[in-house]
């Protein structure tokens, strides 16, 4: 409950949390215009470098503040979240950069569905009635979305869902993971893999150029104006105050509510989306936002009766 104490204003737990996680999603869709102002000139792979030279600093004085105690033993596991966190970002920045800021963001954030669709496959997780309509809900979503703009490339909007489904894979990795390790040493692996893998598709594509494979590999290019460098920065800066609010969001009220309010991210795309100059939406591609954010919406309130999905693109939080 909001309460005025004097001349401030004190917000309730649960406020907080939604509060916090609203400011996050607003980072992280400015990070995501950054990303699609600095695409024009750079390469999505130079994009993922820069992109966690800060966070990895950031993780890295946190760690030597407050050293790390965990129990281990699934380096290869910690390995593998890293690389595919990392990948899930390079076809996020490109899809960012082909579809569109508000088309991007809505094929982000099917991620819970096909994150409850994997934990059936896989895990042999239960699922209930609410998360089967759910699932139903976001697919079909998925075909209006992709309905009005199947004069684009096919590849591009499958890029684009790709990043869910990668994002999905990396949190049942989270979820093993979170047992044996801390949670800043597996965003560490991710930030990290998030540089290496960066300069090996830069050589790669430096010496062996090949454009079908354009949203893997690249070339580095330095950054020649001021407003660049301030770009670059600004989009380590805006996905680490995203990463901190979000990550402590949660700790306000329930995971699968606060996850709800995440979706906030896909409406502040579409406004800066709009601002860099992109289509207004169709009448179509708006039904299939609202399927989408319907369904993601049944699958994290339905979590907080169950398991709590992982934190929410992205993504100190477990999240991109």
């Amino acid at each position: 409950m909001l309460t005025r104490s004097t001349n401030r204003i004190t917000l309730s737990a649960p406020q907080k949390g939604i509060f916090l996680m609203l400011c996050a999603s607003f980072f992280f869709a400015l990070m995501s215009a950054i990303s699609k102002w600095l695409s024009q000139d750079f390469h999505i792979v130079q994009l993922v470098f820069f992109r966690n030279i800060i966070g990895v600093l950031f993780i890295g004085a946190s760690i030597l503040q407050r050293p790390m105690k965990q129990k281990g033993g699934k380096l290869g596991l910690l390995i593998f979240r890293g690389i595919v966190g990392t990948l899930s970002l390079y076809l996020l920045f490109y899809a960012i950069r082909t579809l569109g800021l508000g088309r991007a963001s809505t094929y982000q954030y099917t991620y819970p569905i096909f994150l409850a669709f994997l934990s059936w496959l896989f895990l042999g997780e239960k699922l209930s009635s609410k998360e089967w309509i759910a699932i139903l809900l976001g697919f079909g979503g998925i075909l209006f979305v992709f309905r009005p703009d199947l004069s684009m490339s096919l590849r591009n909007h499958v890029i684009g869902l790709g990043n869910a489904l990668l994002t999905a894979v990396a949190y049942l990795a989270i979820r093993q993971l979170g047992q044996v390790y801390d949670t800043r040493a597996i965003v560490l692996s991710f930030m990290l893999s998030g540089i290496i893998l960066p300069i090996f598709s830069m050589i790669i594509g430096t010496y062996f150029p090949n454009e079908d494979l354009d949203f893997l590999i690249g070339t580095f290019k330095w950054p020649t104006t001021m407003a660049h460098w301030f770009g670059f920065l600004a989009l380590g800066i805006t996905a680490m105050i995203g990463q901190i609010m979000m990550t402590q969001s949660f700790t306000f009220d329930k995971a699968g509510r606060i996850a709800a309010v995440g979706y906030s991210n896909i409406l502040f795309a579409l406004f800066f989306g709009l601002w860099l100059g992109e289509a207004v939406p169709t009448v179509s591609m708006m039904i299939g936002m609202g399927l989408i954010i319907g369904g993601g919406l049944l699958v994290s309130l339905s979590k907080d009766k169950t398991k709590n999905i992982p934190a929410t693109n992205t993504q100190i939080s477990t999240k991109d």
